[in-house]
């Protein structure tokens, strides 16, 4: 298969209908052990090249940056022009007052170091990974404004703001009047169980042309069809180990969500998962949900929800469904 290509959002660049997330690129889990090493990274990053992508995501803390040292190194052997990278800007980095949020000092501080652990001159997306309540807005959009004047970065975007539309309208409307560079995509979480956005932040969405690129787009597994009602979670599963995810998504509504998914999925002989997807594909206002995948299995798996045709009608009954 070959994924196709989207406008990202207003920006005049394209990006696959999928985004790679790595999040869990040299993390470290509770036994001190790194959940994806650089080789199992590596062939990861092949599966996903080899089936056309070139949207990868990634983060400043995610594996304390050994994700973008991964990356980085895995570039080094390809043509970075090929790929569009989308990095994130905000958690601590070191241990110090200044190490941390939208501050000038940690924003100058970190993208220089985001651009050393990736190998590359730019980044073509760099997201603010929340809002800092402590920073000025008109500080942070004027300090973002000289990375992309700079050459540092081509693009702002947003990520984990929802469902505050009201945030990203004021950096937007600082950067309009000041001629700083806006937000032009966000981050938000979203998916056939998660709807908080759906409303204002959607239509702020709109209304300003930003493109939508959806974390979570299978609900931390909820939505591949793992959990059954009234039978107890998989032994090892979030939903049987971690409470919150328990309380969050093992609910009598979300289980009339992935029901009717389920039952779209035999229509289309696809997993539930890959209709999850296929959901978010087809929906109007979002450019690319972003996956991630533990073995190549799996993200050979998810990316087959791009050949997955939804009609209108299957559509509807899933966003009714909630």
């Amino acid at each position: 298969m070959s994924l196709d290509t989207v406008s990202l959002g207003r920006t005049g660049t394209t990006v696959s209908e999928i985004a790679f997330g790595t999040w869990r690129f040299g993390r470290e889990n509770d036994e001190g052990e790194i959940e994806i090493t650089e080789a199992q990274a590596h062939r990861l990053l092949d599966a996903y090249a080899e089936a056309g992508g070139q949207f990868i995501d990634t983060a400043d803390m995610y594996g304390d940056g050994r994700s973008e040292e991964y990356i980085g190194n895995w570039l080094a052997d390809r043509d970075r022009e090929d790929f569009v990278i989308a990095s994130k800007i905000y958690w601590p980095t070191r241990d110090d007052a200044n190490g941390r949020g939208l501050n000038r000092k940690h924003l100058r501080r970190n993208i220089d170091l985001i651009l050393d652990r990736l190998g590359t001159e730019y980044i073509d997306l760099l997201y603010t990974h929340r809002w800092d309540d402590d920073t000025p807005a008109e500080e942070f959009m004027r300090t973002l404004d000289s990375f992309v004047r700079d050459g540092k970065v081509n693009y702002l975007g947003a990520s984990t703001f929802e469902p505050n539309a009201w945030k990203v309208t004021l950096a937007n409307e600082i950067a309009d009047k000041r001629g700083y560079e806006p937000f032009t995509v966000s981050q938000p979480r979203y998916n056939a169980v998660n709807r908080e956005i759906e409303g204002n932040y959607l239509s702020m969405c709109e209304h300003y042309d930003i493109g939508v690129v959806p974390w979570s787009p299978l609900a931390g597994g909820f939505l591949t069809g793992k959990y059954h009602r009234d039978e107890a979670p998989p032994a090892g599963s979030r939903g049987a180990t971690d409470e919150r995810f328990a309380e969050s998504y093992l609910t009598a509504e979300n289980f009339d969500a992935i029901e009717t998914i389920e039952t779209v999925a035999d229509e289309v002989d696809a997993t539930p998962g890959q209709v999850s997807l296929a959901w978010l594909l087809t929906h109007p206002q979002v450019t690319a949900p972003i996956i991630g995948a533990r073995t190549v299995t799996q993200i050979e798996e998810n990316l087959r929800a791009a050949e997955i045709d939804l009609t209108d009608e299957q559509f509807d009954r899933i966003a009714d469904a909630k």
